[in-house]
């Protein structure tokens, strides 16, 4: 990562942090810190659009959550209804959930709906500025002052080059400057005939430019296509 890190301080995560090169190395180091502190699993999220459709399991970017499980929590819950994600548009502070909180809806609790006790909420953000939040679940009654600051910060650390070494490499999906000027238009809720007005083209061109868009990112729909090219930063 060059000098320019070595004023950061990453404690004892220094030398696996330095070694770190591909997703299989930042699950392990994610795994490992979830377990240093009693916790059985992690998810990093991408936070997204508040006004977006998402489903939990779009949402993940890395996890360790039993199989399937974001994806039947998507099968019987709103992640958009949740609590948990209405918080991350409204704060960016470190947050600790229960599964039995007091307070809490049952149709708002993300915790108890996916089969954990506690959660450990980080919300991080991408040199770009795009967010995240990085998300630890178990079983555990609480997790202690102390041991929540260090597992902050020791997430921040690891998000940052798992993000720098990872994710940005992902960022653009081989799409063109005038395919992603059109998926930002689509984004905001454009039809093809408005697009062809802002950038001066037909509206077949527009409509030939979103099926190449479709077929670039695997998607099937505009809503999908929305949804992927905020998740891989393609736009914000």
């Amino acid at each position: 990562m060059g000098k320019l890190l070595d004023i950061h301080r990453r404690y004892d995560l220094q030398p696996e942090l330095e070694k770190a090169l591909n997703r299989v190395d930042f699950f392990r180091l994610f795994h490992t810190l979830a377990l240093k502190f009693g916790l059985d699993h992690f998810g990093v999220l991408q936070i997204g659009v508040e006004t977006v459709p998402c489903m939990l399991a779009n949402r993940l970017m890395l996890h360790d959550l039993p199989s399937g499980l974001a994806e039947e929590y998507d099968k019987r819950h709103r992640f958009g209804d949740s609590a948990l994600f209405r918080s991350l548009h409204q704060s960016a502070i470190p947050s600790v959930w229960r599964g039995d909180e007091t307070g809490i809806e049952k149709i708002d609790n993300l915790v108890a709906q996916l089969g954990f006790d506690l959660l450990v909420c980080v919300p991080t953000q991408a040199p770009t500025g795009m967010r995240y939040a990085v998300l630890f679940l178990g079983d555990e009654e609480d997790i202690g002052r102390p041991e929540h600051m260090e597992l902050c910060y020791a997430a921040t650390c690891i998000f940052d080059y798992f993000y720098r070494l990872v994710l940005s490499n992902k960022v653009g999906m081989g799409l063109t400057p005038r395919e992603r000027e059109i998926l930002k238009w689509i984004s905001h809720g454009k039809t093809a005939s408005e697009i062809a007005l802002i950038v001066s083209v037909s509206e077949h061109t527009i409509n030939s430019h979103t099926a190449t868009i479709l077929k670039k990112l695997d998607v099937v729909n505009r809503t999908q296509m929305v949804a992927k090219a905020i998740r891989e930063q393609i736009i914000q």
